[in-house]
């Protein structure tokens, strides 16, 4: 092959190798693909019982007013979050009207269980006390908000005093007292602020429910 000829061959093949080359350059790269993401396994179902706020146990009694969560698991039209009516019931999707007052939560969880399994297969309930609201303690005299004052279990009489605003400028500290027990048959307790406050005493004595007390 001449010279001339081999010149000629390689200005000919020269766009077919550029167009090759960026051809080659523009191909995307394969990418590997990601692996499958883990399937993981399903929750396991709450324990069939109470679930409580901080401040109450499970064996608190539950009463008027009280604010409940029903939880049904995985059956969310069943579930609901509402107050116990003065006559002591409550109402859920199926089962109507039940009584709750007076039950534990764990009592109530269970009985509403019981009264689901003609509805729901298995039915997993758990009853929690958001509010206490059905136990009350009555502050007359020289306080800042006397009446009724709802408590929470194990409150003080310090802290029944502190939530009702405290004491007014002309109450006699030492000689505060509480009434407990049934008219007639009352108990008097007595309860003397100044010395719990100075030996940091700041428990007091614990409140029962319809507990008065009296600043005089």
């Amino acid at each position: 092959m001449t010279l001339l000829r081999k010149t000629l061959l390689s200005i000919w093949l020269l766009p077919t190798l550029a167009v090759c080359l960026a051809q080659q350059v523009g191909k995307p790269v394969l990418t590997v693909d990601p692996p499958a993401a883990s399937v993981s396994e399903p929750a396991a179902p709450p324990a069939t019982g109470v679930s409580t706020a901080s401040a109450v146990t499970a064996n608190y009694i539950i009463g008027p007013e009280d604010s409940l969560q029903i939880t049904v698991w995985k059956e969310l039209t069943l579930s609901a979050t509402l107050p116990v009516r003065p006559d002591g019931k409550i109402s859920l999707p199926l089962i109507g009207d039940i009584p709750a007052s007076g039950f534990t939560p764990m009592q109530l969880a269970a009985d509403i269980t019981t009264r689901l399994k003609q509805f729901v297969t298995d039915p997993v309930v758990d009853v929690t006390v958001l509010a206490v609201n059905s136990k009350h303690v009555f502050l007359i005299g020289e306080i800042m908000h006397i009446g009724p004052l709802a408590i929470t279990p194990g409150m003080t009489i310090l802290q029944a005093i502190a939530t009702a605003g405290g004491l007014t400028p002309y109450a006699n500290k030492k000689h505060i007292y509480i009434l407990r027990g049934d008219p007639g048959h009352q108990q008097k307790i007595s309860f003397d602020y100044t010395r719990a406050v100075k030996k940091g005493d700041m428990q007091g004595v614990v409140l029962t429910p319809n507990d008065t007390i009296v600043v005089p």
